[in-house]
């Protein structure tokens, strides 16, 4: 089944009037004469890669830990494909349980989605499975294991689908990839999703948050990989613009970011773009992805990403002249500067999705009776077998989650973005969006992509425990692959 394909995003992207002094080049400008001109147009380019899905010992820089992963490093293998081209991934499993590959906010063929017991079989140990699909939208991505914990150990890594003809102007980009760690010091993901079944939610509280922070307190952060004690060292010159490419690849942990003596302006969300915003800091939640610019100066500065509510921080290190390394520990003022909000956030012209009437269907993100599990439904105690929302291709389906616990939710749905809506109007284009204590967000969604789809909450645990839909073309489900509790995060 053909994904559909989009129209191309360069012909619109930043032509508002509010974005044409960017668009006119100097130095504040995102495309622009000089080094930062737009990139050159690229051929569309196919890419193939295995991954080998196998027990690893990974060096985390202060430690070395025994894992589940694609490489003997964390993340796994760069993948990079041209938008229009083709991915094929050989997946090797030589794990000792079943595992799969989902390629986080790809609109892609339901076959090739991973999600086990919806649309694929999960594949066995010693077994082989090709994953072989187009990349439609240029982005930033990342794909992860969809089975159990898997994610909560290092099995993921990044995806980035070049545009062709990409309208931003830079010098370089770097993937900065967050993570919360706990595999091999002593305790697993599995130990822990058994706390979490039977004991008490955690006390860690964020303010940002809108309440409870997490479950787990990790004993380690990571950027790319690496703990603050044996950090990533970025190099360039000073006076380059950079794009950092964001993805937040934990279990339950959102982070703060920011980059100490510069400012971020935001490009693109879950690979979408935005109309460029210029921010000292920025929240991203698990699955959430930021595409970022900045103009380098000159020094030594710290890239930290707060672990928000836990008092802790991933670091890594900017140098673009000699000095000394500033300490993991470092105030960075601006973690405490302007923080972007998902009501700066508005959609690029050339990727809204207009005004068309939807349907409404409005759900509850709550707790199970027992108050363990995690639902989502349409009522506040959902304890029956997991919702199906069904949708008729060409439907636009307006969906309102509405918060009734404690802690917030990174709500994903797979095989499609939605566009946020917000008081000021329609927000972004995202595939995975925040829904804190209290609250209520609404989205809209453009049934272009028929299957049968996961819709669930990107805390590894949540979902585990049950806070998962479906999203289905038809009032009916095809036949398919059972449903053994659609084990796994998206």
């Amino acid at each position: 089944m053909p994904v559909p394909s989009h129209p191309t995003r360069r012909a619109l992207l930043f032509g508002s009037a509010g974005t044409a002094a960017l668009l006119a080049g100097g130095p504040g400008a995102l495309l622009g004469t000089g080094s930062a001109a737009p990139r050159p147009a690229l051929p569309v380019a196919d890419t193939a890669v295995s991954l080998d899905a196998a027990p690893v010992t990974v060096d985390l820089g202060s430690r070395t830990v025994h894992t589940w992963g694609y490489a003997d490093r964390v993340p796994g293998p760069e993948i990079r494909v041209t938008a229009g081209g083709t991915v094929s991934a050989r997946l090797h499993n030589n794990l000792p349980q079943d595992t799969t590959v989902h390629w986080h906010g790809v609109r892609i063929d339901p076959t090739m989605d991973g999600a086990p017991g919806l649309s694929q079989v999960a594949v066995a140990p010693g077994d082989v499975f090709d994953y072989r699909f187009t990349a439609p939208d240029p982005g930033t991505y990342f794909y992860h294991s969809h089975v159990g914990t898997q994610l909560d150990r290092a099995a993921y890594g990044a995806l980035v689908v070049e545009d062709p003809a990409e309208p931003l102007g830079y010098d370089a980009e770097w993937i900065v990839v967050l993570d919360d760690w706990i595999d091999g010091t002593g305790t697993d993901p599995d130990a822990a999703l058994d706390l979490i079944r039977t004991g008490p939610v955690q006390t860690m509280h964020s303010t940002l948050l809108g309440g409870v922070a997490g479950h787990i307190d990790y004993p380690h952060y990571l950027v790319n990989g690496r703990t603050p004690e044996a950090p990533e060292v970025f190099t360039e010159t000073p006076g380059r613009r950079i794009r950092l490419r964001l993805i937040n690849a934990g279990a339950d942990t959102a982070f703060r970011v920011a980059l100490g003596g510069h400012e971020l302006t935001v490009t693109h969300t879950d690979g979408y773009p935005v109309l460029p915003v210029t921010v000292d800091t920025l929240l991203i939640g698990m699955g959430e992805r930021y595409d970022v610019l900045v103009t380098l100066a000159d020094g030594v500065f710290p890239l930290v990403a707060a672990a928000e509510g836990k008092n802790a921080r991933a670091f890594a290190v900017l140098r673009t002249s000699a000095g000394e390394a500033p300490s993991a520990s470092v105030a960075v003022s601006e973690l405490r500067g302007r923080l972007l909000t998902l009501a700066d956030l508005v959609a690029d012209p050339s990727v809204d999705l207009g005004d068309t009437p939807a349907r409404g269907v409005d759900l509850v993100l709550g707790r199970g009776r027992d108050g363990t599990g995690w639902t989502l439904g349409t009522s506040s105690a959902f304890d029956s077998p997991p919702l199906r929302v069904p949708v008729e291709l060409g439907e636009r389906v307006r969906l309102s989650f509405t918060n009734t616990t404690r802690m917030w939710h990174p709500v994903h749905l797979h095989g499609h973005t939605f566009q946020v809506r917000g008081a000021r109007g329609r927000g972004p284009r995202k595939d995975t969006v925040m829904v804190r204590p209290r609250e209520s967000v609404t989205v809209d969604v453009l049934a272009e992509n028929p299957g049968e789809w996961m819709l669930h909450c990107h805390n590894l645990y949540h979902s585990e425990l049950g806070m998962m839909a479906t999203f289905g073309y038809g009032e009916t489900p095809p036949a398919g692959p059972d449903m053994p509790g659609m084990s796994g995060p998206g």
